[in-house]
């Protein structure tokens, strides 16, 4: 089944005029050890929404997940900084309330005006969040009229503030960051331009093996990079030194390898690396041929020849769909292929095609390049954007209104 933004309520559709919304949103943020907001991607990324809804006279409730508190209460985990943050954005005071549910909050969003916002604090100070309790769920609906979700990045969790909450109000609708995300993943899964062309890497085979396997009869192209090329490598009988090899994925390794074959997909591997005599940025490296790897080094990014070979194919295409690092690149001296993969995808992007940063460390890697405006779309989804590539049904998408379920009002 594909899941795209097509055929639910969008919060376009939603007569918001006075009543009170309550908002899904994305904004697990990272804090600094002051507690101030880090990173404010993801803040800035439920603008739009909020600012659709302000324009329109809605009485905007937030809510939102910052860490993984565990369902108790981590003062250093709470969304006061973001609610700071949020306000400097929006050029107004987003009121903070002390809990999501509770006397203090029915009582402060009851006092909200049209185009007011307040944000509730984090939802997973409750273990009923997680655990998707219906009572929590509808003491948390409680606070609003109508619902929007715009937090992609946990529409794979069936949660109660993004799927417990809809069996509460009679209208769920999608916000414009879920639009975006679900439809540029869409057409990536769905209908892409060809020549298509997925590049793939992280550290695992095993954390990316429904993508891989998803992939075939979609794409036109593989490339694999990252650790996770390294079991490949082992299938191959090449030697790996000291790199990360699942010893248990290797002969999957092999049957995508046979399959790919079959399925007339070009899975492409590093023809050489960086390797280094250790994960230490003052580390001896050199540049080797994956068939002459030496035992006791580790390959920590993919070499100049890969890396020209890589660019060549991502250039030509019309689709591309990037989700893992090609190597170490939290540390300088092997970011290179990574950052090399990046510039790529703005090469391509600015020749017409359609490239897709599908969240994690990649979109981390190209935020790191500074290329995050060069590309189509980033996706704020980590996990979610994994598993709707993996063709799974995301639950938070699921449980939105279908379009045909009723009258909007």
């Amino acid at each position: 089944m594909e899941v795209t933004a097509r055929g639910k309520l969008s919060v376009r559709d939603l007569d918001v005029a006075g009543k009170r919304v309550l908002v899904r949103c994305d904004l697990n943020v990272p804090l600094t050890d002051t507690g101030e907001v880090a990173d404010d991607t993801r803040i800035r990324a439920s603008l739009p929404t909020i600012g659709h809804l302000r324009e329109r006279g809605a009485r905007i409730v937030l809510m939102s997940h910052l860490g993984r508190p565990k369902g108790k209460v981590v003062p250093a985990m709470s969304l006061a900084p973001v609610a700071r943050s949020l306000g400097e954005l929006l050029g107004i005071e987003v009121r903070m309330a002390p809990d999501c549910v509770g006397a203090e909050a029915e009582k402060m969003a009851g006092e909200l005006g049209d185009g007011d916002v307040l944000l509730l604090e984090n939802v997973r100070f409750h273990a009923e969040e997680t655990a998707g309790d219906p009572d929590f769920a509808g003491r948390l609906a409680s606070l609003g009229e109508l619902y929007v979700n715009d937090a992609f990045g946990t529409a794979h969790r069936a949660h109660a503030s993004t799927v417990g909450v809809t069996d509460h109000v009679n209208l769920a609708a999608a916000g414009f960051l879920m639009e975006k995300e679900l439809e540029y993943l869409g057409s990536a899964t769905a209908s892409p331009a060809r020549p298509y062309v997925a590049i793939l890497g992280g550290a695992k085979i095993s954390g990316k093996i429904d993508v891989l396997e998803n992939m075939f009869g979609r794409v036109d192209a593989i490339l694999v990079g990252g650790a996770m090329a390294n079991t490949f490598f082992r299938a191959l009988g090449y030697e790996t030194g000291d790199s990360l090899v699942e010893d248990d994925r290797i002969e999957m390794a092999r049957g995508l390898m046979e399959r790919a074959k079959r399925e007339g997909v070009e899975l492409r591997l590093p023809v050489d690396g960086i390797a280094a005599t250790g994960l230490r940025e003052d580390a001896e490296t050199e540049v080797v041929k994956v068939s002459a790897m030496r035992p006791g080094w580790t390959m920590v990014d993919i070499g100049p020849e890969t890396v020209t070979a890589f660019r060549d194919t991502v250039v030509e295409a019309r689709t591309v769909l990037w989700n893992g690092p090609m190597g170490v690149f939290e540390m300088e001296p092997f970011a290179g292929g990574t950052i090399a993969m990046a510039k790529a995808l703005g090469e391509a992007t600015r020749q017409g095609a359609t490239t897709i940063v599908g969240g994690g460390d990649s979109a981390a890697a190209i935020r790191k390049a500074g290329l995050a405006g060069e590309v189509s779309h980033v996706s704020t989804g980590g996990g979610a954007s994994l598993e709707f590539l993996e063709g799974k049904v995301l639950p938070g998408v699921a449980a939105l209104t279908d379009v045909d379920a009723g009258a909007v009002r």
